[in-house]
């Protein structure tokens, strides 16, 4: 089963709406983030993608490591478990503005889905090596999916 096209208008209008459903004080359903750290956190995938440089590239036998044995969970159709293991970048340990990463990530979302998978069919990601445009969405949807679904949404 094909996950949800992310560069399509109309999957990337549902995930937008997913988010509107969001305040500040919507309570997880499992984890320990808030939901400002909730946003933040999936802002990450997209910091990679569009802020190259704000975090520092795997080293090749991290990223060797990664392809290896991380890969296959990020980038397959099969849904994360909840309590899944975090990496390091991703960890928002801080307080942060519910507003301004609700609309980072609205327009992250945007930006991915006007695009489109063309853009990143073979495009490198941080710390897997080259993507299909499949993998792109997969990676993307899942982890925003995910946590959505974690805070009600």
């Amino acid at each position: 089963m094909a996950l949800p096209n992310i560069f399509d208008q109309q999957t990337c209008h549902q995930l937008i709406s997913r988010i509107q459903k969001l305040t500040p004080v919507t309570q997880p359903q499992w984890g320990k983030m808030s939901v400002s750290q909730m946003l933040a956190h999936c802002n990450v995938s997209y910091e990679y993608v569009y802020e190259p440089g704000k975090y520092k590239p795997a080293p090749a036998f991290m990223k060797f490591i990664l392809k290896l044995f991380v890969k296959n969970t990020v980038v397959s159709e099969k849904p994360y478990k909840h309590d899944s293991q975090t990496a390091p970048d991703f960890k928002i340990n801080t307080d942060k503005n519910f507003e301004e990463e609700r609309s980072r990530l609205i327009n992250f979302i945007e930006k991915t889905a006007s695009l489109g998978p063309a853009h990143f069919d073979g495009k490198e990601s941080h710390s897997f090596g080259k993507l299909s445009a499949t993998e792109w969405n997969n990676m993307f949807f899942k982890h925003l999916d995910h946590h959505f679904r974690q805070f009600g949404v």
